[in-house]
C-alpha cells in the first residue's frame, strides 16, 4: 500500500477533521481578506462622502453670500427709483427749469434770425 493511505477508520477520520479544518482556515482567510477590502472601500467612500459635504457647504455658503449681495443691489436699486415728485428738490427744480428756458428760447432766435424775403433761389 501507498504510505499515505490510512490504514484504519481512525486515522481516516482524523484526516477528515484535519481537511476540513484546513477548509475551514482557508475561508476564514478569504473572509478576513474580503473584509478588509470592504473596510478600505468604506473608509475611502466616508472620506469622499466628507469632502463632498465640506464642498457642498461651502457652495452654500457662496450661494448664501450672493444672494444677500443680489438683495441688498436689489433694495438700493429700488430705493433709487422714486417718483418724479420725490426724485427732485426744489433747488434741482429750479436749475432743470432755468437750463430748459435758454435753450427753447436759442431754437427761437434761430428761427426768428432768417428774412422770409431773402434766401429764395433764382434759376438765372
Amino acid at each position: 500500500m501507498a504510505p499515505s493511505v490510512p490504514h484504519t477508520r481512525a486515522a481516516a477520520a482524523l484526516r477528515m477533521k484535519q481537511i476540513a479544518l484546513d477548509n475551514q482556515g482557508r475561508t476564514i482567510r478569504r473572509l478576513r481578506a474580503q473584509l478588509s477590502t470592504e473596510r478600505r472601500g468604506l473608509a475611502t467612500m466616508k472620506k469622499e462622502i466628507e469632502d463632498t459635504q465640506v464642498s457642498l457647504e461651502a457652495s452654500h455658503t457662496v450661494i448664501s453670500e450672493l444672494t444677500e449681495i443680489g438683495l441688498s443691489f436689489d433694495w438700493a436699486v429700488k430705493m433709487r427709483i422714486r417718483p418724479p415728485e420725490l426724485e427732485t428738490s426744489i433747488c434741482d427744480a429750479k436749475y432743470h427749469v432755468s437750463m430748459k428756458e435758454p435753450e427753447e428760447e436759442s431754437e427761437e432766435e434761430e428761427i426768428e434770425d432768417i428774412p422770409l424775403g431773402e434766401g429764395e433761389i433764382d434759376d438765372e
